[in-house]
Order: C-alpha cells, then sequence, then structure tokens
C-alpha cells in the first residue's frame, strides 16, 4: 500500500493548496451520481484495506501509551475492524443525503424582465483542522465530496500514521472514480509552522474549519486570514428547575454525563433548583455514585454531597471530558441562565422541567446553537437530529450555527437572465 510520506513544510502546504484548487474546479461540476459512486467506492475500498489501516493505528497507539495519553484520548484514537466499517457505512449514508448543489433557494422575475435564481453552490476548497479521532478524516472528506469541495487535511500529530493509511486508500480510490485525487490533500507534517501556513493561505483555501480543543480553536480564528467556520468547545449546562420530573432529570442527567464523557456534547455543569435539590438529593447523590462520577462544587454542594470536591474557577469554565460534573445550587432559574450566559460556550444547554412557563424563559433566555427541553444534550450530532452527517457543531452564528451538514458547505450564487437589459 502506497503510503503519504512527511515532506518540508515550505514545499507542501502552498503546494497542496494549489493542488486543490485546481482539482476543485472539475469537482464542483460533476453530477450527484459521479459523486456518490465515488463515495461507495472510497468505503469499500476503506472496508478492504482494514488491516492495513489497523496495522498503522497501531503505530500511533503505541506513541500514545508512550505519552502518557489518557484512557479517554485513547479510546478516541483506537481504530477496530467495526469502526472502519463505521466509517465506510457513513460515507454510504452520506452518499444517500440529498445533494444541496444546484438547488435553486429562490427565483423571481423583475420588473424590467431579469429572472433571478440563487443556487447553492460549493465554498471551494475547505481547510479542516482537527484532532485526534482519525474518523474525522473520512468524515469530512466524504461531506466535502458531496458537497462538491476540496479538501486541505491537517491532522493532528497523534494520529499521523492513522491518518496517513486512510488518505493513501482514499487516493487508491478515487484513481476509479471522477473526482481527481488532488480533490483530497493531507498534511503530513508534524510541524506546527505547517498548521500555520495553511491559516494564511487565502488565495487558495475559502474556509478553514477547525475541529478539536479550545486551544486550537482559539489559535486558529486569532490567527487565520481565511474566513473561519468556528466549531466550538461544549461547556454543556443541565439546569433542573424545581419542577423537574425525579425520574427523568436523573436519567436524563446520567445520559449526558456518562454516555460519552469526552464528547463535546456531554454534560459538563448541572444546575439545580434549590427547592428540587433539598426535595431530591438522595436519589441525586445514589444515582451519581452508581455511576461513579465525581461531583466538583461550593462549600454548599461539599457539605451535602459526601467526598465533593471544591470547585475552583475553572470548573466552571472549562469541559473536564471525564466523568467529573460541576454542581451548583440555584434559588431561581434566572441565576441558572445568568451562570450560562458567563460559562457557557454557546454549544448546548438544557432545562428539565415540567412547568412551560419555566421551559419558555430558559428556551428564549439561554444563547446557544441547541437548546433542550426535557431530553439529553448529547442529541446534538448531525446523524442525530436528521442532518445524516456532519463535519462539526458550530458555535458562531455566521453562515452556519449547529451540526453542520452539507448545505452548511455551500454559499450560493445569484444566476440571473436578461433578455438584452442595461442600466
Amino acid at each position: 500500500m502506497f503510503l503519504i510520506t512527511e515532506s518540508s513544510t515550505e514545499v507542501n502546504v502552498k503546494e497542496q493548496a494549489q493542488k486543490a484548487q485546481k482539482a476543485g474546479k472539475p469537482l464542483s461540476i460533476l453530477s450527484t451520481a459521479d459523486k456518490n459512486e465515488a463515495l461507495l467506492i472510497i468505503a469499500d475500498e476503506l472496508e478492504k484495506e482494514y488491516a492495513f489501516i489497523l496495522e498503522e493505528n497501531q503505530k500511533d497507539l503505541t506513541k500514545g501509551t508512550e505519552n502518557n495519553f489518557d484512557s479517554a484520548f485513547m479510546d478516541r484514537l483506537r481504530l477496530t475492524k467495526e469502526r472502519v466499517n463505521d466509517f465506510a457505512e457513513g460515507l454510504r449514508e452520506v452518499a444517500k443525503l440529498d445533494d444541496p448543489v444546484g438547488d435553486i433557494l429562490s427565483e423571481w422575475t423583475l420588473e424590467n424582465g431579469l429572472n433571478v435564481k440563487k443556487i447553492r453552490v460549493p465554498l471551494g476548497v475547505i481547510g479542516m483542522i482537527y484532532e485526534a479521532r482519525p474518523n474525522v478524516t473520512v468524515d469530512a472528506t466524504g461531506l466535502s465530496l458531496k458537497s462538491g469541495n476540496a479538501i486541505v487535511l491537517k491532522g493532528g500529530s497523534s494520529a499521523l500514521f492513522s491518518n496517513k493509511a486512510i488518505i493513501s486508500v482514499i487516493h487508491r480510490a478515487l484513481e476509479k472514480t471522477k473526482i481527481p485525487v488532488d480533490a483530497v490533500q493531507f498534511i503530513a507534517s508534524t510541524d506546527r509552522n505547517a498548521t500555520e501556513q495553511l491559516f494564511t493561505l487565502k488565495e487558495h483555501i475559502d474556509v478553514l474549519i477547525p475541529r478539536g480543543g479550545g486551544s486550537l480553536i482559539e489559535t486558529v480564528v486569532r490567527k487565520a486570514t481565511i474566513p473561519v467556520l468556528e466549531t466550538g468547545v461544549g461547556n454543556v449546562h443541565i439546569y433542573i428547575d424545581k419542577e423537574a420530573d425525579v425520574e427523568k432529570a436523573l436519567n436524563i442527567l446520567i445520559n449526558a454525563k456518562t454516555d460519552r464523557p469526552a464528547v463535546c456534547n456531554a454534560l459538563e455543569t448541572v444546575i439545580i433548583h434549590r427547592d428540587w435539590f433539598t426535595n431530591h438529593k438522595d436519589s441525586l447523590i445514589s444515582k451519581l455514585n452508581e455511576y461513579k462520577v465525581v461531583v466538583h462544587g461550593d462549600e454548599e454542594v461539599m457539605q451535602a454531597i459526601p467526598g465533593a470536591v471544591k470547585a475552583e474557577e475553572k470548573d466552571w469554565a472549562e469541559e473536564y471530558l471525564s466523568l467529573d460534573l460541576a454542581l451548583k445550587v440555584v434559588n431561581d432559574i434566572q441565576e441558572a441562565i445568568d451562570h450560562i450566559e458567563k460559562y457557557g460556550t454557546k454549544h448546548s444547554e438544557a432545562i428539565i422541567t415540567e412547568n412551560q412557563t419555566a421551559a419558555d424563559q430558559f428556551m428564549q433566555g439561554v444563547d446557544a446553537a441547541a437548546v433542550y427541553q426535557n431530553a439529553s444534550t448529547r442529541f446534538t450530532d448531525g446523524s442525530a437530529l436528521g442532518y445524516g452527517a456532519e463535519i462539526g457543531i458550530s458555535t458562531q452564528k455566521l453562515h452556519a450555527r449547529g451540526p453542520m451538514g452539507l448545505p452548511a458547505l455551500t454559499t450560493t450564487k445569484l444566476c440571473i437572465t436578461g433578455n438584452g437589459q442595461i442600466r
């Protein structure tokens, strides 16, 4: 199997962006059938070459063990035959999705006879900067190609061998399709200068999408001269109102916290109305202990919950990505909303209540990409919300917000037809 080799930053980053830009032109006008066929061929090739991918993944796992990566990180990094098959199946699902390219969003005719159509078109070249999980390499490639975009990928150094192997398989598959191989570029360098060079290639890259921890996203937003589709970290809150159903509240809390603690839509802080906390504290403690959740709180919480850890300022502001949970007791719903406004990252927030007035106040008052009533925040995911797939979850307000599926990877163009009109 052909492997991508690491080469000098100065030569390759700009060159790769130029190749992607050139390949993006014919890709942008390919038919939906041609794009879907390519995705299916890539999926088949990934399944066929799973042993090679796992062999390369083992090199990353060995390095991770040597570097003492924690278990949650290692789990995100680890590939299995089943996970590779899931990659492939994900591409097949993307192939089934409606192609947004060419959709006429609106059409009108002016008094002078000009006909105007607003049509979806590809963004062009996407630069994707991400950490750890090798599945992102496949997901981002599939979504980009289906939406008619070329892509330049820069994965984290911890998954370098895995990503190089996956890209090699994708390139081999693309040779059998109408999509140019150069439409998918991978920067196989561990040099941070390579990433920073990518930030400034505005002439060749149309948009950057960072996906990873807060420091990565902050660096990209601060340094990039290219427009950024910002995917935010998830300092996620659930507010348990005084009129919350006990069983419903505990089930949602446990699911949001423990189902997959290391993902961005997992619960990090639970805010509880004082009346509910007073009345149902024992049930809450029992459930938290059952799932080995470590509580961080103020003096009041430490006195009420055996084994609770004293919360510092960072406990309210940062993701744990573990079975740690910050807990705050409040006197009313407005205090909860104010806390979320101060510490939230505008990702996903939820209220548990049987009082519709309280729910409406929360849903209207909280500023986030996804706001829930009586449901787990774990649903903030492209596939779970009916998008089919996602390239990331946007917490910004321009162009796209929330899970970003195929339509978010397009822009619009006005196509205007006349009959000799002049102004």
